[in-house]
């Protein structure tokens, strides 16, 4: 048998070491150092920090920067884990110089400064401007619903906190009268059973306080939609949102990053505490603006005719009505657009569902409305038997499509000949209570929104379906790379404003990472 050098990786060994050669050029972790060392201002923590006559030394910015940017890339948020990897790991002491920050240092630096991590943000996005990163030719917006650290179970409007709030109560007088029981009995067992039911007490007088509290100190939350309707609130962070997502119901808060087409670059990051994104297209839109010209980059980035897409969630007349005002070359179609689309004619039979499942029963062939004459004019329907039928109240859609409906009368289709051919059930005009044949023909009308008819016939010209083709493309990916290739698919904190500040710092790691496979350091 041939002899090897034996070897046992459960061991431990005094290495030396320069920190400096760890971060090996050409890696991840030596462009966060050399963009944090050698490119960022982190003048702009100064101002937090008053111990330059006396204190304790504080723990450096760039150094709490360094390893949170790179925990980040790595899919690690728990400022227990980057405490851990500080003290195990040989780049993270490389890039911490062997200094271990607590948890407790990290956590507030991430949660405390979301102001400081925006202007972190604009530095990145500066440099990656300054280094030709960005074409500013096309925009591509998108939100991305995350979890957040609230409890889904503590949420609801407030008639339901109400009635948890009182069910609780009720829990609470149940319990006092078993540990009354308990009480007049002197065995082991009692006494063993009243200290559990102390113990479920003192939790159900917790949550019952907890529910009061919040329901004396706030009121109920509006939703965005049009009609302003109340939507759950949440006890343990009201400021997030239950939200359906296609892996269930979440409570969290929707990222909605803003991205550049040349190099997927995120020009803007910002979380929302709702659902439904049609009211966030405004304030994003004008943060990119704002935030153009104050790094200098272009004083009215929209007037350049850069161009602006986003999906069918940011879609209204209101929002229509904004880039119409202010000639913003926008894409944004409604949600009927595919339906309008002869490609897509074809969709259902190709991708939906092939088999009838056998528990339903096959409906019975009827006269196609087809069949039926109809004039639009006159708006009078002939059935195949000749009998005129009435005019029902029309239907009007928010889509502009209008349903003109006609009913025949239960005398004229009592007798009638055609009654199978025309009736699925051909019984129905036997009863009193049943029913005559009814047809539906549907006719496009001005809905009353002239600047969703103007989108779309943007979007649905050869040119809007050529430009709109590149959404996509462009935001897609980016999410699935933070989401997906990082694993940052949960905010670890509580509060719009602290969210916002983590998805700015889970927006740069992306930006930090294009910049080191595009940029400058990249040659």
């Amino acid at each position: 048998m041939p002899k090897f050098i034996p070897y046992d990786f459960n061991q431990s060994s005094m290495v030396v070491i320069n920190y400096r050669d760890q971060l090996q050029s050409g890696t991840f972790e030596h462009a966060i150092h050399y963009l944090i060392h050698s490119k960022l201002d982190l003048s702009i923590f100064d101002d937090l920090y008053s111990n330059d006559d006396g204190g304790r030394p504080a723990y450096d910015p760039a150094i709490l920067l360094s390893i949170i940017l790179f925990a980040y890339s790595k899919g690690i948020t728990s400022s227990r884990e980057i405490q851990w990897c500080c003290e195990s790991n040989i780049i993270f002491k490389a890039l911490s110089c062997d200094t271990v920050p607590h948890f407790t240092t990290i956590a507030a630096f991430v949660s405390r400064y979301p102001k400081k991590i925006t202007d972190l943000f604009e530095q990145v996005l500066l440099i990656c401007h300054e280094e030709g990163l960005l074409g500013n030719e096309l925009f591509a917006i998108d939100g991305c619903k995350m979890r957040s650290d609230a409890a889904k179970e503590w949420s609801g409007k407030f008639n339901e906190l109400e009635k948890k709030r009182a069910k609780l109560k009720r829990q609470i007088k149940y319990h006092l009268k078993e540990h009354k029981k308990h009480d007049k009995q002197n065995t082991e067992a009692s006494e063993h059973r009243k200290q559990r039911t102390e113990q479920t007490i003192n939790t159900l007088e917790k949550n019952f306080e907890k529910i009061d509290q919040f329901l004396k100190t706030n009121s109920p939350r509006q939703g965005q939609g049009k009609q302003k309707k109340e939507v759950k609130s949440n006890i343990t962070d009201n400021e997030s949102a239950k939200m359906t997502t296609s892996k269930g119901t979440i409570q969290g808060y929707n990222g909605v990053a803003t991205v550049d087409k040349k190099h997927q670059i995120i020009i803007d990051g910002t979380a929302f505490g709702a659902g439904q994104e049609h009211h966030t297209l405004t304030p994003v839109m004008e943060t990119v603006l704002q935030r153009y010209r104050r790094l200098g980059i272009s004083e009215d980035i929209y007037a350049e005719q850069v161009v602006v897409t986003a999906d069918t969630g940011f879609a209204n007349e209101a929002n229509m009505n904004m880039l119409h005002r202010h000639d913003i070359n926008a894409y944004i179609p409604d949600n009927k657009f595919r339906s309008r689309d002869p490609k897509f004619a074809d969709q259902k039979e190709t991708y939906g569902k092939r088999k009838r499942p056998k528990s339903v029963k096959a409906r019975a062939v009827v006269f196609p409305n087809t069949e039926f004459e109809y004039d639009p004019i006159k708006r009078t329907c002939i059935c195949p038997a000749g009998e005129s039928l009435r005019n029902v109240p029309d239907r009007l859609f928010d889509d502009g499509l209008k349903l003109i409906g006609f009913q025949a009368r239960l005398n004229q289709c009592r007798g009638c000949k055609l009654i199978e051919k025309c009736l699925e059930n051909p019984k129905s005009p036997l009863d009193r209570k049943g029913h005559g044949r009814f047809v539906s023909f549907t006719e496009e009308k001005a809905t009353g929104k002239p600047c969703t008819e103007w989108m779309k016939r943007r979007v649905d010209s050869p040119e809007g379906k050529q430009i709109y083709s590149h959404r996509m493309s462009v935001v897609e990916p980016v999410f699935g790379n933070i989401g997906t290739n990082k694993g940052l698919n949960r905010f670890s904190l509580r509060g719009q404003e602290k969210v916002d500040g983590q998805w700015k710092l889970f927006c740069m790691v992306h930006n930090i990472e294009k910049w080191f496979k595009y940029g400058a350091l990249a040659v």
